[in-house]
């Protein structure tokens, strides 16, 4: 029975002096956790509230910002019943299914991103046809196809990971992610070969389309008036900071698990709080500093 017990459950290696720094990590978490609630719904309330924010970028910038408020809800609650607890510990159905959602919202972001960046594509280079090509059923396909296309595909993970049998029983990491390989007795080629398909079809495509398609905003912008290039300027260049950050941050979350044991144990920790920490606030914060509409709005809000 004990056994069993063990087998089923995993300890999270990753934090450093817990006994020592037990109060530090339960008030950081708890303040960040509770800024980025306050943060992403103030903006999403924005958009939902004023008609005039009832556009397509909008829209999608109102999604990504829910995927920061479900990334959160998928990391902290663990993270502070951690550090209140004598053993950080999490069993293995639940760390799996922590470690799909993870990456369900992680790959849906670049979904949404290219689906951002396909809307500022037609908003600046066919500005005429934009109303009948952005109609609102082809935003709700977008955002549809955004969150269901990584439900299917990560999901069939679950049914190769599920019955593998593990011979290590300690993460190095404060939540579940791709380090869950590194636990399995056997690494089969079959769920290598399965990760990389995901993060070409996924990760690679969306970031050479979004990649792609600001190239030619670029180009014909710079070929237009003044007045196209300053709204290129002020629409795409949120969405480009974005992508750069969620960009590296995710780099690092697929490169740790080759990186993870030349890694000393309290730099793993720091660059997985940039992740945790910093990802979730970036987004409404260049939003709304960035995005005039949304700026005049909070600005109302809170002055």
């Amino acid at each position: 029975m004990d056994e069993a017990l063990n087998v089923s459950y995993i300890t999270l290696g990753g934090y450093v002096d817990m006994d020592k720094y037990r109060y530090v990590y339960c008030v950081v978490l708890y303040a960040v956790f509770t800024l980025i609630l306050c943060c992403n719904s103030s903006i999403i309330f924005l958009i939902v509230k004023h008609p005039n924010l009832h556009e397509p970028m909008y829209t999608f910038i109102a999604a990504l910002l829910i995927n920061s408020v479900l990334f959160s809800i998928i990391i902290y609650p663990k993270l502070l019943i951690d550090t209140f607890s004598e053993k950080q510990t999490v069993s293995y159905a639940a760390c799996l299914f922590q470690a799909v959602s993870y990456y369900i919202v992680a790959y849906s972001e670049f979904l949404l991103l290219s689906a951002m960046a396909y809307d500022r594509y037609v908003s600046i280079c066919k500005p005429l046809q934009y109303a009948a090509i952005m109609k609102k059923t082809t935003v709700n396909v977008c955002l549809v196809l955004a969150w269901f296309v990584p439900v299917c595909e990560v999901t069939g993970a679950v049914a190769v990971n599920f019955n593998m049998e593990l011979c290590n029983l300690t993460l190095r990491g404060i939540f579940c992610n791709n380090s869950l390989y590194r636990l399995f007795c056997v690494r089969t080629e079959a769920l290598s070969v399965y990760g990389m398909v995901l993060l070409f079809n996924l990760g690679l495509l969306p970031v050479l389309f979004i990649l792609f398609t600001y190239g030619r905003i670029l180009l014909i912008s710079y070929q237009s008036c003044r007045e196209v290039r300053v709204k290129a300027a002020q629409t795409c260049l949120p969405h480009l900071m974005v992508l750069i950050n969620f960009s590296c941050f995710f780099t690092f979350d697929v490169c740790i698990v080759r990186l993870e044991s030349n890694i000393p144990k309290t730099a793993h920790l720091m660059m997985t709080l940039q992740v945790v920490l910093y990802h979730p606030l970036i987004n409404p914060i260049i939003y709304g500093l960035k995005m005039t509409e949304i700026y005049k709005h909070l600005r109302r809000l809170f002055c």
